[in-house]
């Protein structure tokens, strides 16, 4: 699947069982990348640095203006729209 390396699958019927299976189950994947030597997956930090040619910077700055948002706001919309999610 693209994205995902990996699934943890954990259950209980009470939050002590539930809490217990989690720790296990967090335990079993980790033992499981050390034994493969894969490394761990990581959470995206939500910061990007992109390099642009200066007219396409001042047209997007442009841009998010035109619609009322920060660079940063219309970049993210145009982002989220460009990946399909929902």
């Amino acid at each position: 699947m693209l994205g995902v390396r990996s699934i943890i699958g954990f259950h209980g019927k009470t939050v002590s069982e539930l809490t217990k299976d989690f720790h296990n189950a967090i335990d079993h994947y980790l033992n499981v990348c050390r034994e493969r030597g894969e490394t761990l997956q990581k959470p995206y930090s939500g910061n990007m640095t992109l390099r642009v040619p200066p007219e396409i910077h001042a047209a997007v700055a442009m841009a998010a203006e035109a619609h009322g948002k920060s660079l940063n706001q219309w970049a993210t919309k145009v982002l989220k729209d460009a990946a399909d999610i929902r």
